[in-house]
């Protein structure tokens, strides 16, 4: 509409300019003479300029009479195609003329302009290769799917252009949201150039999405062959797809399989925690609870987890709190002023009721660092040093508010998730998840608190009352330390 009445001003401009110069020449004294021969003409200045504009139209007009005489003096002496070789350059030039405009179009985001570039191209270059490729663009940027699915076809079926359409196509099913059909699309353009990047990502992505690992792995390798991906990279993605593929096996029930899956997929990459845990409990089931060590320290060494925790814990679950605290020196001795080994360590003192060691192993982390764990555990050690129900609730007031620490984060997208998983439920990026703090304000919801289950064995079991964390659909499993969180009317007090 806007452009509409912007051509209209400057063609009521144009024709403005035109007149006011046409009155001014009449106006103006003078003139010009042309003299040839005996013959002398004079002209007014209007009447100059209007012969000038002749002069040069008659000169452009005997240029293509001239071409076309000498195309027809050409046939005549025996070159039958002199003619239409002849019309077929005016043609071609108006063509690329319009292909050109319609890219210029296309590049200035003037979609309708584009899409009219392309049809003129198409009737003068015959060309559908070219011509559709620049018309499902300009239509794609119309918004005319169906213009665009069209031409897309028609690339299609042209084996020259069968690639550039179905990648059309394919990204048209991923807009719409039909992954099956667009998965497809992705393999038939894969198996025409497999070495296209985006390709490749396209697959993948959509083959984690679908929890084919298998066919992703294949992907990846290939990805790999072509130089697309550096191979320290692959190793990571393939340990993830591995990974991925053992949970798979798990739920059919095919252990055997599972335990060769999750061991492979730990051995390309130590330090992945889901990976490392699930070795660890194949190792744990095998027997092999010190090759089960092993993984899970070198994991440890890599960045301090509680699931890493708790499945060393399950190597020996019947053991003392005594006995537990000192196999556990293994972990604790490995970066001893981390956070998480911290709070570890005060865990397994807790469990063995060494409350005064606990305090000690914690220091100052719920005033530096307070979370809802840390939190918890203070006021878990108040609890067991005899300290009032006053003070004990009084942590656990700041518990029901404190952040929740390091979580399951997307790289790309910062959604927390409440387990690893090999694809981001949210924005669907691969192998985006890490674990570390959010980097938006989180805090717990005020429904009670976070604790990391006691890692604790064969020790005479308390009195235990599930405190559950509810966040974005989290639940926290319980604690092993009988805390109670305080009653409305008491939580009001300890707020004041």
């Amino acid at each position: 509409m806007l452009w509409s009445l912007v051509k209209i001003v400057l063609f009521v401009l144009i024709v403005a300019a035109l007149a006011y110069g046409g009155m001014a020449l009449m106006d103006m004294d003078g003139g010009a003479q042309i003299a040839f021969g005996s013959v002398e003409i004079s002209l007014t200045p209007l009447k100059a300029v209007l012969a000038l504009i002749a002069l040069v139209v008659a000169i452009y007009v005997a240029l293509k009479l001239l071409g076309l005489l000498v195309a027809v003096l050409k046939f005549l002496l025996g070159d039958e195609t002199a003619i239409s070789r002849y019309f077929d350059r005016n043609r071609e030039k108006k063509g690329i003329e319009a292909v050109t405009d319609g890219l210029m179009a296309l590049a200035s985001g003037d979609g309708r302009q584009a899409l009219a570039k392309a049809t003129k191209a198409e009737k003068y270059l015959q060309k559908p290769e070219l011509t559709n490729l620049l018309k499902a663009q300009a239509a794609m940027m119309n918004g005319d799917k169906l213009t665009a699915e069209r031409a897309f076809k028609q690339l299609v079926a042209d084996e020259r252009t069968r690639f550039v359409g179905v990648q059309g196509i394919m990204k048209q099913k991923l807009e719409e949201g039909d992954t099956d059909t667009a998965l497809k699309l992705a393999e038939k353009a894969f198996a025409l150039k497999p070495k296209h990047e985006e390709t490749q990502d396209i697959l993948l992505r959509l083959q984690a999405e679908k929890g084919d690992w298998s066919a992703a792995r294949g992907t990846l390798s290939a990805k790999l062959k072509h130089g697309a991906i550096p191979r320290d990279v692959h190793k990571r993605r393939d340990a993830v797809l591995a990974l991925s593929q053992a949970k798979g096996v798990f739920e059919k029930g095919a252990s055997i399989e599972a335990r060769e899956a999750a061991i492979e997929a730990n051995k390309k990459s130590p330090d992945l925690i889901p990976a490392a845990v699930m070795a660890s409990d194949e190792y744990v089931a095998e027997g092999k609870g010190r090759q089960a060590a092993r993984v899970l320290k070198k994991a440890w060494e890599a960045q301090p987890h509680p699931d890493l925790a708790a499945a060393f814990a399950r190597i020996e679950p019947k053991e003392t709190p005594e006995q537990r605290l000192k196999r556990f020196s293994a972990l604790t001795k490995v970066h001893p002023e981390d956070p998480e080994t911290r709070m570890l360590l005060a865990e397994l003192y807790i469990a063995a009721e060494d409350f005064p060691a606990a305090r000690r192993a914690l220091g100052d982390l719920a005033e530096i660092n307070p979370t809802a764990r840390s939190l918890t555990i203070l006021a878990a050690i108040e609890r067991g040093e005899g300290s009032d129900d006053v003070v004990v609730r009084g942590w656990l007031t700041r518990a029901l508010t404190a952040p929740r620490g390091p979580q399951w984060v997307c790289d790309k997208c910062q959604t927390i998730h409440a387990q690893w998983a090999p694809v981001c439920e949210n924005c669907g990026g691969f192998d985006t998840l890490s674990w570390r703090k959010p980097t938006h304000s989180e805090v717990a919801m005020p429904a009670g608190t976070e604790m990391l289950p006691m890692i604790v064995g064969a020790a005479p079991e308390p009195e235990i009352e599930e405190v559950e964390t509810v966040e974005e659909g989290v639940v926290d499993r319980p604690s092993m330390v009988d805390v109670t969180p305080p009653e409305p009317e008491e939580k009001a007090k300890v707020e004041n």
